[in-house]
């Protein structure tokens, strides 16, 4: 059943990346015919996909992991199979796959986790396995293979189902365990140099003032990142608030202009930002000739994500931050030459990953995955676990989480007695 369960989510995946490519390429050919284009129809997918979403589909707006987290939470049997049913699923994969179609600035890894956990969960039943314990350890397994294939980074499943999803005693320690690496990691580079145990591996960021960089991008990027997941929480600044009742009452209007505003900063900004922003990341991390965004796209990006989540389109957020954070630190590497352009630029996409979901260990582990760079474990893992602390400074709670409480907040409200659990 696992094996069988996994393969699915496997294929689930693959699939869903094949549609929003394939979404968001035709996209770009009609944006390339004119420059025009995604001011009409990014607001009208924007509308439609919040029209769509409400009601019994409301589970399907955002990034699908505060929902996966909820529903492990949740002691009501028929709340967390509502919350994970295979109609919820298919429902969020396509729905995004409009999202990414009209240019929302969104990724599909937060989705694949919903469906992943969707998927194994699913298949459970199917099967007969109903305990509420089993239940649970399926939707894990579902979650982490759902990160794990939407970016090609087994380990950062395994460390994300135990950090963020499974939370409890290893969430609390992520801190401890990082500083007690970081320090021991840093003590061996300095006494033995930089080795690999079967054979040296150039150092990209060596001990001494290109450690600057570490705690620049930590602090700065892990301040952004708070800002943002403070800025899509909708609390609790007042205006803010203001919004989040704007929201309530008028999602259509709200959705309309927020649409219009991502569309808007892409023609007059100069930057291409709707998608992902895969392309634009790897361009800036590969320091490709004639990319000259910047700091410019990195906070275009950060209000075109804001605005798209802010709109309650389906979709996630990893991949979108993880541009941000190397345009961010693309602006910040003229002010640290004492460190490599490129050495900037990743750890800025891990800082700002880590202020943003306040997990530090995942972040480290993803950039890691993505890059294949061993030499940089030690650096990468410092700035995330400064991001972490900077990012608590102006958000106190995990983004992920908060959204999971919310949504169990507002289940306990419309409960009924027999529902109850």
């Amino acid at each position: 059943m696992y094996w069988g369960g996994a393969v699915l989510v496997g294929l689930a995946a693959v699939g869903f990346a094949w549609l929003c490519d394939a979404a968001f390429d035709l996209f770009e050919r009609l944006r390339a015919h004119h420059r025009g284009w995604p001011l009409l129809v990014t607001p009208l997918t924007f509308v439609a996909l919040a029209w769509v979403t409400q009601g019994r589909l409301a589970a399907t707006r955002g990034s699908g992991i505060p929902q996966v987290k909820a529903a492990l939470s949740s002691t009501d049997g028929a709340w967390r199979a509502g919350m994970l049913s295979v109609r919820m699923a298919l429902a969020k994969m396509g729905l995004t796959v409009l999202a990414m179609g009209g240019g929302a600035s969104v990724g599909r890894e937060g989705p694949t986790v919903h469906i992943g956990a969707s998927l194994l969960f699913a298949v459970g039943r199917r099967f007969g396995f109903n305990d509420p314990v089993v239940s649970r350890h399926l939707v894990l397994a579902g979650a982490a293979a759902g990160i794990a294939a939407a970016f090609n980074t087994p380990l950062a499943g395994v460390v994300f189902a135990i950090e963020e999803m499974a939370g409890g005693f290893e969430e609390r320690m992520s801190g401890v365990l990082l500083t007690a690496v970081i320090v021991a990691g840093v003590t061996a580079i300095g006494l033995l140099g930089d080795y690999a145990y079967f054979g040296h591996v150039d150092a990209l960021l060596p001990l001494g003032e290109a450690w600057l960089a570490v705690l620049v991008t930590g602090l700065l990027c892990g301040l952004a990142g708070g800002l943002f997941a403070r800025l899509i929480l909708l609390q609790p600044v007042q205006w803010l608030q203001r919004l989040r009742f704007a929201r309530a009452r008028s999602g259509l209007l709200l959705a309309a202009g927020c649409g219009l505003l991502v569309a808007a900063l892409t023609v007059l900004g100069g930057h291409d930002l709707h998608g992902t922003g895969y392309a634009q990341a790897r361009a800036i991390l590969q320091q490709e000739a004639g990319q000259d965004s910047g700091a410019l796209y990195g906070l275009l990006k950060f209000a075109a994500n804001v605005l798209s989540y802010w709109s309650g389109v389906p979709g996630g957020i990893f991949s979108p931050s993880l541009a941000v954070g190397a345009g961010l630190g693309q602006g910040l590497a003229p002010w640290i030459p004492s460190a490599p352009v490129a050495t900037v630029v990743l750890l800025g996409m891990a800082g700002y990953l880590a202020g943003v979901t306040q997990a530090p260990l995942t972040a480290a582990v993803i950039a890691l995955e993505l890059t294949a760079n061993h030499s940089m474990v030690i650096p990468i893992m410092a700035t995330c676990l400064v991001a972490r602390g900077a990012s608590t400074l102006v958000c106190r709670k995990a983004v992920y989480g908060a959204f999971a409480d919310r949504l169990l907040a507002d289940h306990r409200l419309t409960a009924t007695p027999a529902r109850a659990p």
